[in-house]
């Protein structure tokens, strides 16, 4: 194993009240990172939209088991959301700001697009009948601006 990486894993039921655990969890995790409130706050949104999703689109609301896998490494954390639920037809389609294949639902479409716009790297894996994977990757740190003061 390398020593410059720790990684955690979480296995839970895909119950919605499951998806602040989801998020705490995670933000716990990163704060060996030493995040800003803001990181934090991102990556806390990414987290829940993902797993949002997996309970929403992946098992329709049905209880099954949603996995997070996370990894730092450096100043970077990556996350791996992962259901064994009906999977995604067309990704492409599905990151269309907009789209939602659950229109009655009081829902934006915007979950994919959240995920983007708050994380540095998005990538999402699905098969039909197999699952969905959203991996994604934050780097902490990038946006910090240094002291403008410098003591004598």
């Amino acid at each position: 194993m390398n020593r410059n990486t720790n990684e955690m894993e979480i296995i839970f039921d895909s119950c919605s009240e499951n998806e602040g655990f989801a998020r705490v969890a995670v933000a716990a995790f990163l704060t060996q990172l030493n995040p800003t409130i803001e990181e934090v706050a991102d990556v806390k949104t990414a987290v829940s939209e993902a797993v949002t999703n997996a309970i929403i689109h992946g098992y329709e609301n049905e209880v099954h088991k949603i996995s997070i896998l996370c990894c730092a490494e450096g100043k970077t954390l990556e996350i791996a959301v992962k259901d064994n639920g009906r999977g995604i037809e067309d990704i492409e389609k599905a990151m269309q700001p907009m789209f939602t294949t659950k229109p009655e639902l009081e829902r934006s479409g915007m979950g994919f697009a959240f995920m983007e716009a708050f994380m540095d790297g998005l990538e999402v894996e699905s098969a039909p009948g197999q699952g969905t994977t959203v991996k994604m990757k934050k780097i902490i740190g990038k946006g910090r601006a240094g002291w403008t003061i410098q003591p004598n």
